[in-house]
């Protein structure tokens, strides 16, 4: 038996019969967050759950970011940081976040977002990425909602040059902090 190449997907019995991406679109006055990568249409359902599509409650981005508890918790004392990890919370949304963050780690094309999360998961481990990702994203959806605004990424090669130009910038003011002089850079 051969099969037709377009074979329809039946519906499953949770399935919305209406078009979220359409409502979400028309609710926000035309800021589609579909275009941000990882979000799609069970991620605005959860958002609409949640919060809604108005985040005025939210002073900042910042704000938002840690009402889900998906930044930085940084424990300090005697100018000594003990912890940096995220609190622990069952925040539904930011449970959307993290499954969103998840799906651009492992996109097969590289975006802006992806690059992000890759170069994190390198260094600090994949749970790190995807919950910096998460606070990424979020800061991109808050951004978005607040001010009106479609997303619009820089490209990948432009990403890269910033990396690339943060590292120098690091190295240099490490060497100005150890007070090393150029004859002694001098490799031989």
């Amino acid at each position: 038996m051969i099969y037709s190449m377009m074979v329809k997907k039946k519906p499953t019995k949770n399935e919305p019969t209406f078009d979220i991406t359409q409502l979400a679109y028309q609710m926000t006055y035309g800021t589609d967050l579909t275009k941000v990568d990882g979000i799609g249409v069970v991620f605005l359902l959860n958002l609409i759950a949640e919060v809604g599509l108005d985040l005025s409650k939210f002073p900042s981005a910042q704000n938002f970011t840690s009402w889900m508890c998906i930044c930085p918790n940084k424990r300090i004392t005697g100018n000594k940081v003990i912890s940096s990890k995220s609190r622990k919370n069952k925040n539904r949304l930011a449970y959307a976040f993290r499954q969103a963050a998840n799906a651009v780690g492992l996109q097969k094309e590289d975006t802006v977002l992806s690059l992000f999360f890759h170069r994190i998961a390198y260094r600090r481990g994949r749970k790190v990425a995807i919950t910096a990702t998460a606070r990424k994203l979020a800061v991109i959806v808050y951004n978005m909602l607040q001010n009106g605004q479609d997303y619009e990424p820089i490209g990948t090669e432009e990403y890269q040059q910033l990396v690339r130009q943060n590292k120098l910038k690091n190295i240099q003011r490490t060497i100005q902090k150890l007070q090393i002089k150029e004859s002694e850079l001098a490799f031989s």
